[in-house]
């Protein structure tokens, strides 16, 4: 038998016992399954909450691949692989292959990095603080577009996720604007609710299920439309034959205007300005 506690002891084993926690600082509680919806809750409120403090008034979503770099970078990472072949070490034939295909996608990343400076010096003048750019915080594309509002001097969003391998936000989200989630719908949920653009540049998996799911809701009606630029012509005509889904009746034709096509930060800029394309009767002013 355990020797009795002293009055000390007993006072700090009931302060120290999770159940005398306060309810909003007890994470086993709050990561219990049936307190899902507060949490939910409180991933819808918290960043809406920040923008509001901060007088974001709206948003310029930017998609993308994480995994492309910026020019110098992939050339370094070209050179090297190269140099090890020089030396009797040749790296496989798809690893360098791939290195060759990084540096010819880094004008991407250049574009994007090129077209946030350039509407973020638009918008984010004399205190005024709209179409501030909005990425999901990691890198590749999204760096590359937090990076060019930076070079602005401008201020940019981050919408980072937790994920079974940590995606470390990129250093050039503005701090007070870099938030974290748990659920990617809440998170997909913030980077519509004050959007007045997306820009999709290539990208795998997360960059087409995030379009399509914008794509989805402005032809259900599900949300006001706004402009949507798909950037790298060659890219998208070929990873989505948008014509066959019309022959074969699973899209109307009038749904690829809910689109545009670009190559760079000019042509992103006057698709943007042209918002409604052809016959939407509702404008977004540049």
């Amino acid at each position: 038998m355990n020797p009795p506690l002293d009055e000390a002891e007993r006072l700090r084993a009931i302060l120290d016992s999770p159940t005398y926690r306060l309810a909003y600082e007890d994470p086993d509680l709050l990561g219990q399954s049936d307190l899902r919806p507060l949490r939910l809750q409180l991933e819808l409120l918290k960043p809406e909450r920040i923008l509001r403090e901060q007088g974001v008034h709206s948003t310029l979503v930017v998609f993308g691949s994480s995994r492309v770099h910026d020019a110098a970078s992939a050339r370094t990472r070209l050179a090297a692989l190269e140099q090890q072949a020089d030396s009797g070490d040749p790296p496989s034939g798809p690893m360098l292959a791939l290195a060759r295909r990084r540096v010819e996608q880094a004008r991407h990343y250049e574009e994007a990095r090129r077209f946030a400076q350039l509407i973020s010096t638009r918008f984010q003048q004399e205190k005024r603080c709209d179409f501030v750019v909005v990425t999901g915080g990691g890198p590749g594309i999204m760096e590359a577009a937090n990076r060019g509002a930076y070079d602005a001097g401008a201020r940019s969003i981050g919408l980072n996720i937790t994920l079974p391998h940590e995606q470390v936000p990129n250093a050039y989200i503005t701090p007070e604007l870099a938030f974290r989630f748990h659920y990617f719908a809440l998170r997909k949920m913030h980077f519509l609710i004050h959007a007045r653009g997306l820009v999709s540049f290539p990208g795998g998996y997360g960059t087409l299920d995030e379009l399509f799911e914008v794509l989805t809701l402005i032809q259900t009606g599900k949300m006001t439309p706004i402009p949507v630029v798909l950037v790298g012509r060659a890219f998208w005509r070929r990873a989505i034959d948008f014509g066959y889904l019309i022959d074969e009746g699973y899209i109307a034709p009038e749904d690829v205007e809910l689109f545009e096509y670009a190559d760079d930060a000019e042509e992103i800029m006057a698709a943007l300005e042209r918002f409604p394309y052809r016959s939407r009767s509702r404008t977004v002013k540049l």
